[in-house]
């Protein structure tokens, strides 16, 4: 089969193609014939970093976590799929898993969902990490209807999707944004933008909530940013970030009494612990998406498998707007 791989790992680390065995189908797996991949920000990390990260690949590495595509082959004990379903999910790239930059893949059928049937393969495979990320951090936090909700990066991969999720639960949602191409997009979800670059946390949570704070705050930027996230929740309020890697002062968690949730939705794939639940959350957001309530965001630039090294550099240099998906 093509595939794309890395012999090396950094700055300068370059794609090649190369021509593997076809993977085989073992107890409890299945081959997928990959139809589109989608490129997320821990796929550049590892392409950069490497042996740094605990999760990378051995090389020669064949990176792509989300895949979408057809079933072409059955493994031992593989019950409620069959050949030729569409099904997507987030199986591969890191550790010993074969990622999706490659013409098939050998997946653990816990790990995926049949496709929602109203979006395309392209679209499918933009949704995956993302997805299941932000359905994760919205379940535990517990949102419901009647709450108010902040989305912090509300364009970006989670926080598009967190947006929609959050609407579909009933809240009411605020999303920080950058700029008017932005706002537009939040706006089209139902949900209020807010530019942080000329609102200050003071202002949108006085202007938003009387001064009371949002009850839960979803935060896809992470770093140092949790601070303003601190600032922004109501006392005993909800917590979620997906970017903790940090030393952080939680004076202000404390006096308010927050509720934080990481969420690092690689670990059932890298431990092997309970990788079904993934697969019953796709299962879900297959259902919310069929009925109207989720659309993933896709950038305007299509790439080939051989151009995966400009969908990476896409990425990297923050033009994109929305999901880089690559069609395999």
């Amino acid at each position: 089969m093509k595939a794309m791989i890395l012999n090396t790992y950094g700055e300068t680390a370059v794609f090649e193609a190369a021509d593997l065995p076809n993977p085989t189908a073992k107890e409890g797996h299945v081959i997928i014939k990959v139809a589109a991949t989608s490129v997320n920000t821990v796929d550049t990390m590892i392409r950069i970093m490497g042996s740094d990260l605990p999760l990378s690949p051995a090389l020669p590495a064949v990176l792509g976590m989300d895949f979408a595509g057809t079933i072409t082959e059955l493994g031992d004990g593989v019950t409620g799929f069959a050949i030729g379903d569409e099904v997507y999910g987030c199986a591969g790239g890191l550790a010993d898993l074969q990622g999706a930059l490659a013409e098939f893949m050998v997946v653990d059928t816990q790990l995926i969902a049949l496709k929602p049937k109203s979006i395309s393969m392209r679209e499918a495979a933009a949704l995956p990490l993302v997805a299941i990320t932000a359905y994760e951090g919205l379940v535990r936090a517990g949102v419901k209807s009647g709450q108010k909700v902040l989305v912090q990066g509300g364009a970006g991969g989670v926080g598009h999707v967190a947006v929609q999720l959050a609407k579909h639960f009933g809240a009411d949602v605020y999303a920080t944004i950058s700029g008017e191409k932005t706002a537009q997009i939040i706006k089209g979800y139902g949900a209020t933008p807010i530019n942080y670059r000329s609102e200050t946390v003071e202002d949108y949570v006085a202007a938003h909530t009387n001064d009371a704070g949002f009850d839960v705050v979803y935060d896809t930027v992470g770093g140092a940013n949790m601070t303003n996230s601190f600032a922004a929740a109501a006392l005993n309020a909800q917590v979620v970030t997906t970017s903790s890697m940090l030393e952080i002062d939680l004076s202000t968690a404390h006096f308010k009494g927050l509720s934080l949730h990481v969420v690092f939705m690689l670990i059932p794939m890298l431990h092997n612990y309970k990788r079904d639940v993934h697969g019953d959350i796709l299962a879900k957001l297959a259902a919310i998406i069929d009925a109207g309530d989720l659309k993933p965001l896709l950038d305007d630039q299509a790439f080939g498998l051989a151009e995966v090294g400009n969908a990476y550099a896409h990425l990297s240099n923050g033009k994109a707007v929305g999901k880089v998906v690559v069609d395999v």
